[in-house]
């Protein structure tokens, strides 16, 4: 494979560029002042920047388009796929990260830990009032089994939990600590929910009024995937009815497609609802923020590319 011309449409960690040039490619790096740059660029390498269909023909010779993450909606995968383009990600590099953050909200969902601590801080002793509930015993549900469901799965190994792991395009999984079932006996049996699915089309908005009203028991409720996999109203009328204990989610069915914050045309009847509720946690998207995340995710994406382009 002769040099290839990459262009970095977002910073990430300098690991990838350094493997990319040490292998004989060009990078052309964000800071960089090129404009031929995406005309002429053989690879595109993105991490939260949208790479559409415009920009996809705009780039004549492009062989590649490689995500430092793991979602690839902002990518138009379907184009790429049109135009025989390889698109890669690298969700190995960060699955520890969620695993970990999964592990993180859960146990501050049941032992009501963010109320607990905000109460001490305003001078208020109230231990009975925040009597948690112990994750030993509990049946935790993982919608999605590829590598982030499969990370936190991992990770629980130890707290005694029995595992239901439900992913409708993988199989094959079920084993000690694991049990492979459908759906319907997830969403049944489950104490604990947790998502781990792409936003496809057929995902959005998977979390639905039907999907809380299916629940066997009332859960505690994770999402680290993507946003818009729950409705958010559907999420708010499942807690207030009591059919979800509590929530703890990493991503907003609002966000920016940058990443970069909240909308601001959000509905304002949801942020009050939502950003008010007391039995929401809530993080900026960080699940697989981590350092070590950030250097795993470029050493994966630089094994990727150069495996796929040889020179």
């Amino acid at each position: 494979m002769e040099q290839m011309r990459i262009y970095f449409l977002d910073e990430v960690h300098p690991v990838l560029a350094q493997r990319l040039t040490a292998a004989g490619h060009h990078c052309i790096l964000p800071i960089d002042d090129d404009a031929r740059a995406l005309s002429t660029c053989n690879g595109i390498v993105v991490r939260s920047s949208a790479v559409g269909k415009v920009a996809i023909d705009a780039a004549k010779d492009l062989k590649f388009i490689a995500r430092v993450g793991s979602g690839l909606e902002n990518i138009d995968v379907e184009h790429c796929r049109r135009k025989n383009i390889l698109v890669l990600n690298s969700p190995e590099g960060n699955r520890d990260g969620v695993g970990e953050t999964c592990v993180m909200l859960t146990l501050a969902l049941m032992k009501v830990l963010v109320r607990a601590n905000a109460q001490v801080r305003a001078g208020l002793w109230r231990r009975e009032e925040n009597r948690g509930t112990d994750l030993h015993g509990k049946t935790v549900g993982i919608l999605g089994y590829g590598q982030m469901g499969s990370a936190f799965a991992e990770k629980l190994r130890g707290f005694g939990v029995k595992v239901l792991a439900h992913d409708k395009y993988r199989s094959g999984f079920d084993r000690a600590g694991i049990i492979e079932c459908g759906l319907e006996r997830l969403l049944r049996e489950s104490d604990v929910i947790s998502l781990h699915l792409p936003l496809t089309r057929e995902t959005h908005h998977l979390a639905d009024h039907d999907f809380f009203l299916r629940l066997g028991k009332p859960v505690w409720f994770l999402n680290t995937s993507r946003g818009a996999v729950v409705h958010t109203e559907a999420l708010l009328d499942a807690l207030d009815h009591g059919r979800v204990i509590a929530a703890g989610l990493d991503v907003l069915e609002f966000e920016r497609p940058d990443l970069s914050g909240l909308d601001p045309l959000m509905e304002p009847f949801v942020q009050q609802r939502l950003l008010a509720h007391e039995r929401v946690l809530l993080t900026p998207h960080l699940a697989g923020v981590t350092h070590e995340g950030r250097y795993k995710m470029a050493t994966v994406l630089a094994e990727k590319i150069l495996s796929a382009f040889p020179r």
